[in-house]
């Protein structure tokens, strides 16, 4: 995709602020922009679930969170009832971060078992309607092999998840266009393709878009499709 349309590209970011020293006023802010751009969703810690909830209320803007956030080395329990608890209070969507040790040792049922026990959970939230949450499995791929980017990416599509995304933004680098390609190649369409981390440009963007993705996170959003001519 060399040519996209400034709403068509803000329709695919996750406008994202997860920094640990995030305030209150920043939050707000955040939702002011996706609100202004027409953002995916405002991506932001647990803590800032309900306030981002009552900013978006009414805007289409869709409420996303992050469970196990970087590592990915809390209890499936944790994650579960974390995850439940953020969709109680208005979470649309879900980005959990897979256990890397469980990865590296080659415990698939274990990682299929935490994935599917988030969906789970999820599912057991009565939102109202017929709303479906989205739940999307953080690899952190720069950590991982090929074959073991593949293995996540079969779990998470076994365990119903929506999307598989390739990175937190907090590790040694964030998405690839290695990573995207085998990616989408390995869930097929029937699934979201999510980059996140070091997506600063139009360029970088639309690699990523060309490689296969149908989400993106950052938080350069504003500087991106300021770029679409």
């Amino acid at each position: 995709m060399d040519k996209i349309s400034k709403k068509q590209l803000a329709s695919m970011i996750d406008h994202t602020q997860l920094s640990a020293c995030a305030t209150k006023d920043d939050i707000k802010k955040l939702c002011d922009e996706a609100k202004l751009y027409g953002f995916c969703s405002c991506c932001v810690n647990p803590y800032y679930v309900p306030f981002v909830a009552e900013q978006l209320e009414g805007s289409g803007v869709k409420v996303c969170t992050v469970i196990s956030f970087p590592l990915g080395s809390s209890s499936i329990d944790d994650k579960a009832s974390q995850a439940a608890m953020c969709v109680s209070e208005g979470a649309d969507e879900v980005d959990m971060v897979v256990n890397l040790g469980c990865v590296k040792d080659g415990l698939w049922e274990d990682v299929f078992e935490e994935i599917y026990a988030v969906r789970c959970a999820i599912d057991d939230i009565d939102t109202g309607g017929n709303k479906k949450i989205v739940v999307k499995v953080i690899l952190e791929t720069c950590y991982l092999t090929d074959n073991e980017i593949v293995e996540c990416c079969l779990q998470a599509k076994k365990a119903g998840a929506d999307f598989v995304k390739t990175s937190t933004g907090f590790a040694t680098s964030g998405a690839s266009v290695h990573a995207v390609k085998l990616m989408r190649e390995t869930v097929g369409n029937g699934m979201g393709v999510k980059a996140s981390g070091g997506i600063r440009s139009l360029e970088d963007a639309l690699q990523m878009v060309n490689a296969g993705a149908t989400r993106l996170g950052c938080s350069a959003g504003i500087k991106i499709i300021s770029e679409v001519e």
